[in-house]
């Protein structure tokens, strides 16, 4: 059996103990070998020779399922929300190779372009077990994520099994999950942390809980579900935790937070460190998941209320470099390039200039240029301070929003920040900031009074918008898309 892909590593976990809970949602929970059993029932529905399945799936036990089954016949999976819209999830598919669909039947009629294998909801087990043989390989496809690309269309990052496997090593490395645990699956499908989520927990051994809608209408009902059923691991986007942050407690089963695909402040989660382990994350899509951790607990923020990155994970190598690929010294700032067991096979369907981003090195490793700035810190530990590319001109000087961003949140009273910039018609860029807040008192003149203390006259936002919350994508991130545009005169 090769021993470096998923099902592989799922196998040898199911062997040990077949009567384990694997995974349950709201309606039903499969055993380790009712869950091999399932997915065996679903690959013998799959064409045979096609390599690239797609997912458009409610969350369920089936869908997890679904995804074992593409795994084992030694196909990637292309995941899509069915919320998506129906010309992205086209795109998607159509660039991936996708012919065929695992779907439910709410959404057939969607995909009368593909050939659909419906699975529902309370798809049976089979009566009568014959169990497929794996045919994956180590260096196989296990899945391609799309990633919002700089030419305005999405990119396929295409991942192998043995870049899974490298993370699950770094995850159990890390965190040490075992049968005790139990991991909320909280994330859309389409982003890192939901690899993280089912992975890790599938692999090692762990519980996969999947909450249905109403149990994530709001924060409350679900840190309910987390209590009935005794979760103990979280991982999710910053603003995940900093609601979290503002209720009296969190349960005491949690032990584990992580936060990853974005910044992690010291105000999200100052009241959580006393109650779990809260750690900050960092990797791109293309380094599988994750390749530094920085544990929080029992550590102040930077001056700039930022937590840092980190250290590489088990496996991994990260290097701050300048334009040319040579190491920058330590403190000083360039490009975070990061190589090891998670850089992935480069992005599907893509010209080789687009896939420049993958350099393979004369010692043979391949070197993943992330596009992010970052410096090594004193202590060893890695600060990301931004995306490369953000930076506008204002005035003739550069500016970056995401400074601007920090230095509002020094201001009293602001729970959260975006900073956005626009051009008007002479192409000159303006700033806008949209602001959450919380408490009375809070003035305009007051904010502008703070930020005069922090930043030249040039960098202070000309508008300020105050917004009951701030929009966030499917992936969890500020969906700057869906800000308000605040029109300055002569602007386009």
């Amino acid at each position: 059996m090769n021993t470096d892909t998923i099902y592989s590593l799922f196998q040898q976990k199911m062997l040990e103990a077949p009567s384990k809970a694997a995974v349950f949602d709201s309606r039903r929970l499969l055993t380790m070998q009712e869950l091999d059993a399932m997915a065996d029932a679903i690959a013998a529905c799959l064409p045979e020779n096609e390599t690239r399945i797609g997912i458009v799936m409610d969350h369920s036990a089936e869908m997890i399922a679904a995804i074992f089954a593409v795994l084992k016949r030694g196909g990637a999976y292309v995941p899509a929300e069915p919320s998506f819209p129906d010309e992205r999830i086209r795109f998607m598919m159509q660039d991936a190779g996708v012919r065929t669909i695992i779907t439910g039947s709410a959404y057939k009629e969607r995909f009368r372009d593909f050939t659909a294998v419906i699975v529902d909801r309370g798809f049976p087990l089979p009566e009568r077990r014959e169990a497929q043989p794996c045919r994956a390989h180590a260096d196989d496809l296990a899945y391609i994520l799309y990633t919002s690309g700089s030419t305005g269309m999405p990119k396929g990052v295409a991942v192998r099994n043995r870049n899974v496997c490298h993370y699950v090593r770094a995850f159990i490395n890390e965190f040490h999950p075992d049968e005790s645990d139990t991991m909320l699956q909280y994330s859309v499908c389409s982003f890192d942390i939901f690899v993280e989520e089912v992975f890790t927990t599938l692999l090692s051994g762990a519980v996969l809980a999947i909450p249905s809608e109403e149990d994530k209408k709001d924060i409350g009902s679900l840190m309910d579900f987390v209590s009935r059923h005794h979760v103990t691991e979280i991982s999710g986007f910053p603003y995940l935790l900093q609601d979290m942050n503002r209720l009296p407690a969190i349960p005491s089963c949690l032990r584990l937070l992580i936060s990853g695909g974005d910044v992690l402040r010291g105000v999200y989660v100052d009241r959580l460190l006393s109650q779990a382990e809260v750690y900050n994350t960092y990797g791109p899509s293309e380094t599988t998941v994750c390749a530094a951790y920085y544990r929080c607990t029992g550590q102040q923020p930077l001056e700039d209320g930022t937590y840092p990155v980190g250290r590489p994970v088990l496996g991994a190598q990260i290097a701050i470099m300048d334009e040319n690929l040579r190491p920058v010294p330590d403190g000083q700032t360039g490009e975070i390039c990061i190589s090891g067991g998670g850089v992935c096979a480069g992005y599907i369907g893509r010209s080789r200039a687009e896939n420049d981003a993958f350099v393979h090195m004369e010692d043979g490793r391949v070197l993943y240029r992330s596009g992010d700035l970052g410096r090594i810190l004193p202590d060893g530990n890695i600060a990301f301070l931004r995306r490369r590319d953000t930076q506008v001109m204002i005035l003739g000087r550069r500016v970056e929003p995401a400074e601007v961003e920090t230095a509002l949140y020094k201001c009293g009273g602001i729970e959260k920040a975006a900073v956005k910039a626009y051009q008007d018609e002479q192409h000159l860029s303006y700033l806008v900031a949209y602001i959450v807040t919380k408490g009375d008192g809070i003035t305009l003149s007051g904010i502008r009074r703070t930020l005069r203390r922090f930043l030249p006259s040039y960098m202070i936002p000309e508008f300020f918008v105050q917004m009951p919350d701030l929009p966030l994508n499917a992936n969890g991130k500020v969906d700057a898309q869906a800000l308000p545009v605040v029109m300055k005169e002569g602007s386009r």
